[in-house]
């Protein structure tokens, strides 16, 4: 049985300079609270993975509006214009990923694979300081697994296990980077006891969830 921690708590557990990886869409499949809850701790230095920046005061974006981070590996921030600002003033280091290649860089990590292969970004800046590799003729980018320390997950449902359950784009990004990061946080929207969640419907198993994050009172 899991036991439910506070989102104080949870923030407690994140050193400085730690690097998290984000599941979902805009601010869609973020946990809020535990994002909240790092901005009142002050956290800084930390490395945000995710699709996305969100917008200034929305999920990941009020962590860039605090200045708790100093590095983003995203596919866009397009929709962020305080990540560009910092950016751009040399405050954050932006690392642009193409998506599909974000998410089966974060498959790899969490699957123990040395890398993958991928023709996106050929010919692009994507390929600087990348090794090229060829394979029946065609060239391919080796791209790295990613990993990172912790990942911070919003689920729709949890049981007493820690067994999750996510709506819609809240599913993306959420299943892959619970097997990618060293220590899984998930933010439920409500804790139901074991059984409640038919098995098949489960998205995250509760093996790999190390903390659930209490409703609030």
């Amino acid at each position: 049985m899991h036991l439910a921690i506070s989102a104080v708590d949870a923030a407690r557990l994140i050193p400085d300079g730690a690097s998290l990886m984000f599941g979902g869409f805009m601010g869609v499949g973020t946990p809020e609270r535990v994002v909240d809850a790092l901005v009142a701790r002050k956290a800084r230095g930390l490395t945000i993975i995710g699709n996305d920046t969100a917008r200034s005061g929305i999920g990941v974006g009020k962590l860039i509006d605090a200045g708790c981070v100093a590095r983003v590996m995203a596919s866009h921030i397009g929709t962020n214009p305080v990540t560009q600002a910092k950016m751009i003033a040399g405050e954050i280091a932006v690392e642009l990923i193409p998506q599909g290649t974000l998410a089966e860089r974060i498959r790899a990590g969490g699957s123990g694979l040395g890398g993958i292969l991928t023709p996106t970004g050929i010919g692009t800046v994507v390929q600087d300081g990348k090794r090229v590799i060829e394979v029946n003729g065609r060239r391919f980018l080796l791209e790295l697994p990613l990993r990172a320390d912790f990942a911070l997950l919003h689920a729709h449902e949890a049981d007493y296990e820690g067994n999750l359950t996510y709506r819609l784009t809240a599913t993306n990004f959420n299943p892959l980077m619970a097997l990618a990061a060293d220590c899984v946080i998930a933010e439920p929207n409500e804790i139901v006891p074991t059984g409640a969640i038919p098995p098949d419907a489960v998205r995250t198993p509760g093996i790999l969830v190390n903390h659930l994050v209490e409703r609030p009172q």
